[in-house]
């Protein structure tokens, strides 16, 4: 009983996390003088400090290593997979840097691994695959 609780609490925090981070990046309009990229940095050390989910590892993996590394943690269930990918898109999709198509391709990859490990469809989802192939 006790290790499900871990677990469950686990998933929770990595949620709150990533939750956090979205309303930091995506929120708000009142630090228009901090670039995404920026926020983006600070938000990875909270994620890094927090949980040991290394971004940058995270962003030169290929699928296969994406799908090991991420179910190396408890805490990452379907919907919070989903809401990592969704911070890549966001990110992607309003970053005006080269980085853009290197965190959209990331953001398709979490989406598929969603596809992947879920046993159900998501229409949501399936908007966002489409709109990442065609920024692509």
């Amino acid at each position: 009983m006790e290790r499900k609780d871990y677990i469950l609490t686990e998933i929770e925090k990595i949620g709150a996390i990533i939750s956090t981070i979205r309303q930091k990046l995506f929120g708000g309009k009142g630090n228009t003088a901090i670039t995404l990229e920026k926020q983006f940095e600070n938000e990875k050390g909270m994620l890094l400090d927090e949980v040991n989910f290394d971004v940058d590892k995270l962003l030169h993996l290929n699928f296969e290593e994406l799908n090991e590394y991420i179910s190396g943690f408890e805490g990452f269930n379907i919907e919070n997979i989903e809401l990592l990918a969704e911070c890549f898109f966001q990110i992607g999709i309003n970053d005006e840097s080269d980085n853009s198509k290197k965190y959209l391709e990331k953001a398709l990859q979490l989406y598929e691994l969603c596809n992947l490990k879920s046993k159900t469809y998501s229409l949501e989802r399936e908007t966002h695959i489409k709109a990442i192939r065609n920024a692509l």
